[in-house]
């Protein structure tokens, strides 16, 4: 009678099943509800405006972001980079403070802390990016500029590759800063391609990522379990 609920195709395989085995549900994260962030004006071009939104994890490639800006603007690319969140002292895997306010230093790049409005932030923004290097089920922040409306840069890991399409509705790349910068690159040289990612990665959470579907999802998963149990063993629910 078990079941399995994962956030992506990937970590099935970890325990040895396959991800069309009846046994496994998929879902889309936590999801987003679509009506909590609008889609507004793209922000004029250039420079193209990229953030990631997420906790200031080493995980996360933060300073692959960082980096990535650094070499796409030494190679002509008018880029900006907006870091918004805040490092975890009790994470071993947090950066420190000292280096996040160091890199704001750098031209171009920028560490604003938490927030708690990532819609605003998106629309001061083209590109929402996450180079992370793996441990994601699937990231919430790719659902948040999606449903806005950006375009998507993110790494070839379980959970964001789950998400984005190659191509589609952004750029899945290695995790290195060097693929990265190029990707930003190519994207602030073709603002064409940057609305044509905007609108794909809208369309993508509105076809299976929100909050109603994975609602419905969880709810069917629950559902069919009930439906299995023995006639005995069910529980009389009363108003």
């Amino acid at each position: 009678g078990t079941r399995y609920l994962f956030e992506n195709e990937d970590d099935p395989r970890v325990l040895g099943l396959r991800p069309t085995d009846p046994r496994v549900l998929i879902v889309g994260g936590a999801g987003v509800d679509p009506d909590a962030y609008s889609i507004t004006a793209m922000p004029a071009l250039p420079p193209l405006r990229v953030a990631v939104v997420a906790r200031m994890l080493w995980s996360k490639g933060i300073d692959l972001a960082v980096e990535a800006v650094r070499r796409a603007r030494l190679a002509g690319a008018d880029v900006s980079l907006s870091l918004y969140g805040a490092p975890d002292p009790s994470n071993p895997k947090a950066v420190p403070a000292e280096r996040l306010r160091a890199w704001g230093e750098i031209p171009g790049v920028h560490w604003h802390g938490p927030t708690r409005d990532p819609a605003a932030v998106w629309r001061d923004h083209h590109v929402c990016l996450l180079p992370s290097r793996g441990g994601e089920g699937l990231p919430r922040t790719l659902l948040e500029g999606g449903i806005c409306g950006k375009a998507l840069v993110t790494t070839d890991v379980p959970g964001c590759r789950s998400l984005v399409r190659d191509g589609v509705e952004g750029f899945v790349v290695p995790a290195e800063a060097g693929a990265l910068a190029e990707a930003l690159q190519r994207l602030a040289a073709d603002p064409a391609l940057v609305a044509r990612f905007g609108g794909a990665a809208r369309s993508r959470v509105l076809t299976g990522y929100t909050e109603r579907h994975v609602m419905d999802a969880v709810g069917g998963l629950y559902g069919g379990l009930l439906d299995e149990l023995p006639l005995n063993g069910r529980m009389e629910v009363k108003p």
